[in-house]
Parts: structure tokens; sequence; C-alpha cells
């Protein structure tokens, strides 16, 4: 396979991840798949990170995504349960 084809194929996946990431949040149900609603808010999170409450939002943020994962994690056998 080229180079070219490979870097396409990663490419393709990397826009399919962030895509799974929208419909993941509830974005595209919540907006009735309205793709200028979804394109509006990620503008307008575009310009959230780039003011100078930037960092904080980011922050914000970063927590949320992590704990939503963590808590969609399945649970492995080294996980300590507590009674």
């Amino acid at each position: 396979m080229r180079t070219w084809q490979i870097e396409r194929r990663k490419r393709t996946r990397h826009l399919i991840e962030l895509g799974g990431l929208v419909v993941k949040a509830g974005v595209v149900e919540l907006t009735g798949d309205d793709r200028a609603t979804i394109y509006g808010a990620m503008l307008w999170m575009a310009d959230k990170l780039k003011s100078n409450q930037g960092e904080h939002a980011r922050s914000v943020w970063t927590k949320l995504g992590k704990t939503a994962f963590e808590m969609e994690r399945p649970a492995t056998p080294n996980d300590r349960v507590q009674s």
C-alpha cells in the first residue's frame, strides 16, 4: 500500500472517530441532526477556546470528558469493588 493511501486511511479513521464523539455526546439526537446547529455549536466552542476564558473552558471540558469516558469503561478483574 502506498504512503498516501495509508495517510488517507489514518485521516478517514480520525474523522470517523471525531464524528462518533458527536453522536456519543448526544448532540445529533438533541439537535435533530441539524448540521447548521452542530456546526454553529462547534464554532462557538472554538471561539470560547480562543478567548481569555479558553484555558478554563478546556480544563472544565477535559474533566467532563475524562469522567464520561471512565464511567462507560467496562469493568476489569483488576478494578476494586467497594461493598
